[in-house]
């Protein structure tokens, strides 16, 4: 079976869904974000406000990284090394990063995008506990930017997924579930 790829926007879920789901299918788990802080020692938020650039260019480095794909040319399977596939959450951000997301596809992962209002992921952004909203919001009008990249973001994410789960109002939970039974894990 290939590796499950969540992908939506911020705050859409897909670390929640994914740490669920991973364990509910006795699978490995990877997240995209933490990957990218184990491999450099900052958050994606710090390598952002270095530059966009940089966040890119790491960014497409992990996803490499997770296909096995260095720079002798090796490439491994999307199988881990538990004969599982796998279950791997992106950031949010990854639909404006062609290299990454080239790379991500090459493992033949089911793209399965939670979708999400932008009005309710602006509230998830609110209620998370950060002090700080991320560099690409910060802005004279955060909400209608976050709306701007929201809706632009989701019409790229429309277009790569394979499966769209309806993610407003359901719980992780229940989310990881409907994966279960649409993908007959």
């Amino acid at each position: 079976m290939e590796d499950i790829f969540l992908i939506g926007p911020k705050h859409s879920g897909k670390t929640s869904v994914g740490k669920i789901l991973s364990s509910l299918c006795s699978c490995e788990f990877i997240d995209l974000d933490e990957l990218i802080t184990q491999r450099t020692g900052k958050s994606p938020r710090e390598l952002y406000k270095e530059s966009p650039d940089v966040f890119k260019k790491v960014e497409a480095e992990a996803a490499a990284a997770l296909i096995n794909k260095d720079d002798s040319g090796l490439n491994n399977t999307s199988i881990n090394k538990t004969g599982r596939f796998r279950v791997i959450a992106a950031g949010g951000g990854l639909i404006d990063n062609i290299e990454a997301l080239a790379l991500l596809n090459e493992t033949g992962a089911v793209k399965i995008y939670l979708d999400v209002s932008a009005d309710s992921a602006w509230e998830r952004i609110n209620n998370s506990g950060n002090v700080e909203l991320p560099p690409f919001l910060q802005t004279d009008n955060p909400r209608e930017t976050h709306r701007v990249l929201h809706e632009r973001r989701v019409a790229g994410y429309r277009q790569i997924a394979d499966i769209i789960i309806k993610a407003d109002g359901k719980t992780p939970e229940e989310i990881a579930a409907g994966i279960i039974t649409i993908k007959s894990l």
